[in-house]
């Protein structure tokens, strides 16, 4: 019975990390992309709101958890300040 916990505690704990990762890109990438249309009040609250939860997630989470949403929001970050690909169509209209 004793393995059976251990078996289940590290599925949970690859389940968490995994949770926390899609919770990381989801926030990161609402924050940008409400951040870019939104007036400057809006933008002060989801900047405080984010970095927040980035101070109550390292005091109140795992490491790992943090790591994994971390990792999340860095990639939604990222992905935000990419350039965007016009279609073919598109470009070919202009």
């Amino acid at each position: 019975m004793g393995q059976f916990t251990e078996v289940l505690s590290v599925v949970g704990f690859v389940i968490r990390a995994l949770g926390f990762i899609v919770l990381g890109f989801g926030v990161g990438r609402f924050t940008m992309d409400a951040y870019k249309n939104a007036a400057w009040q809006v933008q002060i609250a989801l900047a405080v709101g984010f970095f927040g939860l980035l101070v109550g997630l390292t005091h109140y989470s795992s490491p790992g958890s943090m790591g994994m949403f971390a990792i999340g929001s860095g990639v939604a970050l990222v992905m935000s300040f990419m350039p965007k690909k016009e279609d073919k169509e598109d470009s070919k209209k202009k």
